[in-house]
């Protein structure tokens, strides 16, 4: 795929962060957009910022774990544009708390935004991105899809689970040769306000936490996004995105699971808890 222009793309998570980064520079790349968020505010801001930057925007308050909530909305894409070319899974959130310390509800409910999100709106599009043609789907794994961090079990687990949907679809695609590519990204730290916006289990210290993340957070969105457009342009299967996540790419190749041992470590001394 050479050009964004005229390609209908659908965007979740679009109210903040990198989902208003794509979906702004969708816009001046003159993509159609459909965009979606749980949060109508933030969304709100990002269709002005869209419209602004020249792009045609059609949006919808969205929580990706509804499924009935999803299946309406990829109606009423199809219905708004009659095609659509690209989906990109951006909707995340996240959880900081040892697993003893971590709620089923919370487990749960991580996995629901951040991998059924990815299903369901995966499930719903995916017809639509075949009879375009030229499709495209954007799966948003993590750093911590390569490897595990601990203290972030719940979010660990859903984003080694977007890997695997991600990396299954796109050989199921190339089996049955339909015209639909698939990219799996895996950010590292980037200036968002997924850590600001996180649950945590009782004892976290988020404060600090987020304090961390800031000094460590050297990826705009920005360019995080232009990393994932480049990365939509080159068809490549995979983006990694910041120094951290090709240094974890590097370390999870080179040791296995024994950077588990470094990691467990590293966590017990610098991630700020009373559940050590």
């Amino acid at each position: 795929m050479s050009s964004f222009e005229d390609k209908v793309a659908v965007v979740t998570g679009a109210g903040s962060g990198i989902g208003r980064a794509l979906s702004c520079q969708l816009a001046e790349r003159g993509a159609r957009l459909a965009l979606s968020d749980a949060a109508p505010e933030g969304l709100e801001e990002t269709v002005a910022l869209a419209e602004a930057a020249g792009g045609e925007v059609f949006a919808e308050r969205v929580d990706v774990s509804d499924r009935d909530a999803v299946v309406k909305h990829a109606h009423a894409v199809r219905h708004r544009f009659g095609a659509v070319h690209q989906l990109y899974n951006n909707a995340g959130v996240a959880f900081v708390g040892p697993i003893s310390e971590t709620s089923y509800a919370d487990l749960e409910h991580v996995m629901a935004v951040n991998y059924w999100g990815v299903v369901h709106a995966t499930k719903e599009f995916l017809p639509h991105l075949v009879d375009s043609g030229a499709g495209h789907v954007v799966a948003m794994s993590s750093v911590f899809g390569l490897l595990a961090a601990p203290w972030m079990a719940a979010y660990d687990a859903s984003k080694f689970a977007v890997r695997g949907f991600a990396e299954a679809l796109r050989a199921e695609l190339l089996a049955a040769r339909h015209p639909v590519r698939v990219t799996c990204v895996h950010p590292g730290a980037v200036r968002t306000p997924i850590i600001q916006h996180a649950r945590s289990a009782e004892g976290e210290d988020m404060a600090a936490v987020q304090r961390i993340f800031r000094k460590i957070a050297v990826t705009t969105p920005d360019g995080a996004a232009r990393a994932i457009l480049r990365g939509v342009r080159m068809n490549r299967a995979r983006v990694l995105i910041g120094p951290d996540a090709r240094l974890a790419d590097v370390t999870s190749r080179l040791f296995g699971s024994q950077y588990e041992r470094v990691a467990g470590v590293t966590a017990k001394l610098f991630v700020p808890s009373n559940n050590k």
